[in-house]
């Protein structure tokens, strides 16, 4: 390109200077040496570019010379790379932005005299309105000098020099600022997806690798409605609509992952616009939220089971005491019945009193066996007598519009359970069948014997031979959500309902060490699995209890609370016993340390002083076969472990009649004392 100045059009000179330029933009010192070889060759003689770096100072300078073998040697010499501008030419330049001629001594001076530099040209170089270095030209010959047009050729050249400069900076501080967000893309814990307006990825970051479970090289190209269903799909089209609008979006999805599982995500849009302005597609950020929710779930979970343990012991309390007050109602309306004439409407009124107590002593062990815990004192009962038992329990909890099929076979496994709770069980099961069945239908219970494999059976179901009892309704059915959440305590479709009814079924089968599993479909009716371990049957020894023809006569009632000792001994006192009563058992335990011999010990079982049992084994270091009566508000179950039954003790469950203590008294020590 080396020609005479006028040789060459200058216009086309400078305009293939801007084009060489602009293609070295993206290396700042390509840039210098392009400069510096363009002047060199337009203007003649040398030419070099000195730049200020960002820390302040001069970098190495770029220096040509048109003869090859001097660029070298007049590079170091002019070279001010590592100083300051603060030398008098940096800062005339840096104030004037004109260039500077010199020539002769001041020339001469820029350099030592054997390069004998006769005239030179130093024109600004300005950046962004800012002092960035100077084009520098020397020529060597004697009485050189330049003329006004090479100054302003060279001042042009210093223009092209700073625009490609800042074009330059421009790039690089774009380069970084790109890798910077690069980087932040790559290294937030979020998933980001770029798609394009039809939703397909045209970039993918790491994370949302891992969210989606495929390689993020693979996601590219791939349309994100792949990895949602129906409902999923049709969010993505509205969600991108709303981009398009210029509206960003969040919200809640799930995503179905390349093996098939499913996650839960925040999805967050954004729309990106193209170099026109025009919509571009979206910037999806991802978020997986799976864990969280799951472990909101579980906290949920716990929390529930909190209260309703606490809920539980609140229960038994209140039933202890709600039995209390029942067993007094009972025992009052009892003597009221055997004092008053049938037919009387006194008789009527007690007869009242006693079905309503009973209503009662259901709803009161209905809430007890919901959340029983062990210390239950079971039997082996009979499955064809369980089920003839419970017929007409079922008959009258099912109203006459619905029929009942009972199917069993004679050698069908007896099971070993506490008989109340398991036929309250079943009586729930009823009832819940005749809700489903408002305009009648039919409830069938069978048994079967099954053995089960290990595995057969939902996980910590039992196996082994097994009584397999099958209720099935006619009624409405449910749809899987209300299926999954049925045995869930206190969840109810019903407004009236309290939502015990399965919930109390699920926990007795448990306790049993049963397994429930509820079958249904919406008009369809319902199906009830329940499987209970067969007992091992083992005989009844002949004789078990010790002869019980021996009469008793006197019996130590202790109850801390008054009305229900004096209820005891009104109920037992025309039988002809010998009563004594203490309100407290450390008294109860002086007496009879004093010699006083009860043949039978009626005692409370939760006391506040000493409890029912630590009292009967006090009195019998003195009487070890003291025959014990315990009574309580609690039921076995829910007494656990303080209640321990031998066979020389019952627990009679508040609240009773005369007729079940009676009872209950002759089944433990045999008859009556009879009068004289």
């Amino acid at each position: 390109m080396h020609m005479g100045v006028m040789a060459y059009p200058l216009r086309y000179a400078l305009a293939d200077l801007a084009l060489a330029l602009s293609r070295a933009a993206a290396d700042p010192a390509e840039v210098r040496s392009t400069a510096a070889r363009a002047a060199a060759d337009m203007i003649g003689d040398g030419a070099g570019v000195q730049l200020l770096r960002d820390d302040g100072e001069y970098e190495p300078i770029s220096y040509h010379h048109v003869e090859d073998d001097r660029s070298a040697p007049l590079a170091r010499v002019l070279d001010r790379a590592g100083q300051a501008p603060d030398d008098e030419y940096s800062t005339t330049l840096a104030a004037s932005r004109r260039p500077i001629v010199l020539a002769g001594d001041s020339a001469a001076a820029l350099a030592t005299p054997e390069h004998g530099i006769t005239a030179a040209v130093l024109s600004p170089v300005i950046v962004d309105n800012t002092y960035a270095g100077y084009l520098i030209l020397t020529r060597h010959t004697p009485d050189a000098f330049y003329s006004t047009p090479e100054v302003e050729l060279a001042r042009d050249i210093a223009g092209e020099l700073s625009l490609a400069v800042s074009s330059a900076r421009a790039q690089e501080r774009l380069r970084a600022a790109e890798e910077r967000y690069r980087r932040v893309l790559e290294t937030i814990p979020e998933g980001v997806l770029q798609l394009d307006p039809d939703g397909v990825a045209t970039y993918a970051n790491e994370p949302i690798g891992v969210v989606l479970g495929m390689p993020r090289s693979e996601l590219i190209g791939v349309s994100l409605r792949g990895f949602l269903d129906n409902v999923g799909q049709k969010e993505l089209d509205r969600r991108i609509a709303e981009c398009k609008q210029g509206r960003s979006t969040v919200g809640a999805g799930r995503l179905m992952r390349a093996d098939g599982s499913r996650r839960s995500v925040r999805m967050s849009m954004m729309p990106v616009r193209d170099d026109h302005g025009d919509f571009g597609g979206v910037l999806c950020m991802i978020t997986d939220t799976t864990d969280h929710i799951d472990a909101r779930g579980l906290k949920r979970q716990l929390d529930h089971l909190r209260r309703l343990d606490s809920l539980g012991q609140l229960i038994g309390g209140l039933s202890h005491d709600f039995n209390n007050l029942m067993t007094v109602v009972a025992g009052s309306a009892d003597m009221i019945l055997t004092q008053s004439e049938e037919g009387t409407q006194q008789h009527q009124l007690a007869k009242d009193i006693l079905d309503a107590v009973s209503t009662g002593r259901t709803l009161t062990h209905q809430l007890l066996a919901f959340g029983r815990s062990e210390g239950n004192r079971p039997e082996v009962i009979p499955i064809p007598d369980l089920l003839t038992d419970v017929q007409s329990l079922f008959s009258r909890t099912l109203g006459e519009r619905i029929g009942l099929d009972l199917t069993f076979n004679p050698d069908v496994w007896p099971v070993k359970a506490e008989r109340g709770p398991l036929e309250q069980a079943l009586v729930n099961l009823a009832a819940n069948a005749r809700d489903a069945m408002l305009h009648g239908g039919m409830l069938r219970v069978a048994a079967t014997n099954e053995v089960v494999e290990p595995g057969q059976l939902a996980e910590g179901a039992p196996t082994g031979k097994l009584v397999h009892l099958v209720v099935t309704d006619t009624g409405t059915g449910m749809d899987e959500e209300i299926r999954k959440r049925a045995l869930e305590p206190f969840f109810t479709t019903r407004p009236t309902a309290a939502g015990l009814g399965l919930a109390t079924t699920a926990g007795i089968v448990q306790n049993l060490g049963g397994h429930i599993e509820l079958e249904s479909q919406p008009r369809m009716g319902t199906t009830v699995h329940i499987y209970l371990p067969a007992a091992e049957e083992r005989p009844q020894p002949a004789g078990e209890r010790k002869d019980k023809s021996a009469v008793i006569g006197r019996v130590l009632i202790v109850e801390d609370q008054p009305d229900v000792a004096q209820l005891v001994q009104r109920l037992i006192a025309p039988a002809g016993y010998e009563i004594a009563v203490a309100t407290d058992a450390l008294m109860a335990v002086t007496q009879v340390a004093a010699g006083t011999r009860p043949d039978l010990l009626i005692t409370d079982v939760v006391m506040p002083t000493m409890t029912g049992p630590e009292l009967a084994s006090a009195l019998r270091t003195h009487q070890p076969d003291l025959p014990v009566l315990y009574m309580s508000g609690y039921t076995a179950a829910s007494l656990g472990p303080q209640l321990h039954l031998d066979e020389n003790s019952m627990l009679l469950e508040k609240p009773f009649t005369r007729s079940t203590l009676l009872g209950a008294i002759r089944s433990l020590c045999g008859p009556q004392p009879t009068h004289d």
